[in-house]
């Protein structure tokens, strides 16, 4: 192809990276030119080099899927443009699978081998994502708990460290609390008096704490003495 031809033809994927589909002498600056404006084009590409495909995926990570022949470095860049790729790679390594993690923490689910180092850095943008951890450990819990402390609700081991971390963080994850301690429903009442209404055991220390944080914690033990007095 002469370098004129070439030129028009850049010019024209440019403009409407589809119109590569049209071209049938591809040159690798005449794909290159096309995915950069557009990943998803790679489909049309007849000589899928390396260059062509990792353009591509930067520009969206999803045309992964198109490309023939994965390689690490495509996937990594791949993952690092949508976390959510992770589900077009064919071979999921723990260096594509943690920088996906870091993107996107929900693809944690889809992670076939997961480490505490991918887990720890889902967790970190919501705890939450605690759910979809394969084998749990203190150390993760904790960390999700201190994330998000409704992430209680998915520990599957509530040790008293890990809850009294959980109300510190929301104190209404204290009806996730099997069982509560005096020094884990103080926490929650001194992060949210509402919760009172949560405590089995009602001591006057607690119920102090609670008045101290919300007013509104009072009305509700006004209304829980005057059911005590009636029944």
């Amino acid at each position: 192809m002469n370098k004129e031809l070439e030129e028009y033809l850049i010019e024209q994927v440019k403009k409407d990276p589809l119109s590569l589909k049209e071209v049938k002498n591809q040159t690798e600056n005449i794909c290159l030119e096309a995915v950069k404006h557009d990943g998803w084009v790679i489909m049309y590409v007849k000589n899928q080099t390396i260059r062509v495909c990792l353009a591509a995926v930067k520009q969206n990570g999803y045309s992964l899927v198109h490309v023939k022949r994965q390689t690490p470095e495509i996937c990594l860049a791949a993952v690092k443009e949508n976390g959510l790729a992770l589900k077009y790679v064919k071979d999921q390594t723990e260096k594509v699978c943690l920088a996906a993690v870091k993107q996107v923490g929900y693809v944690l689910r889809m992670v076939k081998d997961q480490t505490e180092e991918m887990c720890l850095e889902a967790i970190k943008q919501d705890g939450n994502i605690l759910e979809y951890v394969k084998r749990q450990n203190e150390k993760i819990c904790l960390a999700a708990v201190k994330q998000n402390g409704d992430a209680l609700f998915y520990v599957k081991n509530k040790t008293p460290e890990i809850c009294l971390e959980a109300v510190r963080q929301r104190g209404s994850a204290l009806c996730y609390v099997k069982k509560q301690t005096e020094e884990i429903c103080l926490e929650a009442v001194k992060q949210n008096g509402l919760v009172l209404q949560f405590v089995n055991n009602k001591t006057d220390n607690i119920c102090r704490e609670a008045l101290k944080n919300n007013f509104n914690a009072s009305i509700r033990l006004i209304d829980i003495k005057k059911r005590v007095q009636l029944s």
